[in-house]
């Protein structure tokens, strides 16, 4: 009784704070916090630092006053003076091979004057290396190379659900496709002519997958199957079984006799494609994976996922080797240069171009304001990208400038609604584009022969590209 006694005391002294709280707090509801002059300081002496690192003489468009050579202040002065003449933001003298002293002389660095007119009460920008900023000013500058532009050249009706996926062969004499009717269905690339269709899927065939060194070909779908489908015998010889949920993605590596798909169940999985055995469990994601790649140097696994982070792994180990966050929405579309040694991935939110083997951020293909659902590039450095609201655009891969914007036209009978673009692929020789679409059609896509630099001229304006 007595404790039932304290219990109430006890929350009746608490509500009467709360209340007393929310009388004292209730004026101040929904303001905003006002500005910190000290950090709107800083932002600009960040600012100044990026633009005008290199160029000590220029005028600041910031504060209307003109940048002076840094001046060094020795770190014996900096003890002596005291909190008024000295701020809290001021930093001491930078010292060592990290000062910027280069071949003896001290690399001009921009201060920021205050307002009161203090000299002794300045605050220091810290030194850029040369190297950086002549690397971002030379990307921003630098002229696209010219591509001509592309057209459409056919339209193959079949399927009576989405387009799901297109995959090329690798004798470039056919390709294959699977959507949402759940058959995957064989067509001669130069003819566009039906050959074959294979049913055996309860839901819908999400991506598909052609082996280069065997007659085989791997489909995934939302009914958690992994199929294997001989195609000198025109059927599925094997099923991989491990998936708790439906599968996403597939994709095979280009040395070793592995298959690795993602899925709803946020793993990736590598299967041994000859004994239908997992040889690895890659978990660590923590929402569906949505796209993986695979390539024979390191890392040889990369995958996107809707957690909005693209997870570099360790083959060997099992283990992923780097995780890179820079996405702010989920990543659904991933490609592997042929060439280079980069990779990008396609979110809701940016394009983003890496550096293997690290994962290092490159920069940003801007501009493609939608879904992005696939990725494709070709050897001559051509990105393409299918949106969900219909549009493709065509980038140098380079320096990232849009060359080439088009919008679908849903066909007859669909609904103008139905035009995102859900597979593109390039076939082996890069000049052809297959797209899978919503109007349940594939499309191909050839380069104008006509086109000239003349007659298309590049339209570049050097942009301040983003680096986060």
């Amino acid at each position: 009784m007595k404790r039932k006694q304290q219990e109430e005391s006890l929350r009746n002294l608490i509500l009467k704070h709360v209340k007393r709280s929310r009388d004292l707090f209730i004026n101040s509801h929904g303001l905003l916090a006002e500005d910190y002059e000290p950090c709107k300081a800083v932002k600009r002496a960040v600012k100044i630092r990026s633009e005008y690192g290199l160029a000590p003489e220029q005028a600041d468009p910031l504060l209307g006053t003109q940048l002076v050579p840094y001046k060094a202040v020795p770190t014996s002065k900096v003890a002596s003076l005291g909190d008024k003449q000295l701020d809290a933001l001021t930093l001491p003298a930078p010292s060592g091979p990290a000062s910027g002293v280069v071949g003896g002389q001290p690399a001009p660095k921009p201060v920021l004057p205050k307002a009161g007119g203090d000299s002794s009460n300045q605050l220091q920008i810290l030194p850029v290396p040369t190297s950086v900023l002549a690397a971002q000013q030379k990307i921003r500058h630098t002229a696209p190379q010219w591509h001509p532009p592309w057209k459409l050249h056919k339209v193959l009706a079949g399927h009576v659900g989405w387009v799901r996926t297109v995959c090329v062969d690798w004798t470039n004499e056919w390709f294959a496709t699977g959507g949402d009717d759940r058959v995957i269905k064989i067509w001669e690339l130069a003819s566009g002519k039906l050959k074959v269709s294979f049913t055996g899927h309860i839901s819908c065939v999400k991506q598909l997958a052609i082996s280069k060194s065997s007659p085989y070909l791997f489909s995934v779908g939302e009914d958690k199957m992994v199929k294997c489908w001989d195609l000198e015998v025109n059927k599925c010889i094997r099923q991989y079984h491990g998936h708790l949920s439906g599968v996403y993605c597939c994709t095979l590596h280009p040395t070793l006799d592995l298959l690795i798909t993602g899925g709803r169940d946020a793993t990736v999985r590598v299967w041994d494609i000859r004994t239908k055995k997992e040889a690895v469990v890659l978990g660590g994601h923590s929402h569906t994976v949505h796209t993986v790649a695979a390539q024979s140097a390191q890392p040889q696994i990369i995958s996107g996922s809707q957690d909005s982070t693209v997870r570099l792994w360790d083959l060997v180990k099992g283990s992923s080797m780097k995780t890179l966050t820079n996405h702010k929405k989920g990543i659904r579309a991933l490609v592997v240069h042929p060439v280079e040694y980069t990779f990008a991935s396609g979110g809701a939110d940016n394009i983003k171009k890496w550096k293997c083997p690290d994962g290092e951020f490159m920069q940003n293909f801007t501009g493609h304001n939608t879904v992005i659902h696939s990725l494709a590039v070709n050897q001559d450095n051509v990105l393409v990208s299918g949106g969900d609201n219909g549009s493709i655009k065509l980038w140098d891969w380079q320096t990232c400038h849009c060359f080439q914007t088009i919008d679908t036209v849903a066909q007859p009978g669909s609904l103008e609604s139905e035009s995102a673009i859900f597979a593109v692929t390039f076939d082996k020789s890069g000049t052809r584009m297959l797209t899978g679409e919503a109007d349940k059609t594939i499309k191909i896509w050839k380069e104008d022969e006509d086109a000239s630099p003349e007659s298309h001229p590049v339209r570049f304006k050097p942009e301040v590209l983003k680096s986060f």
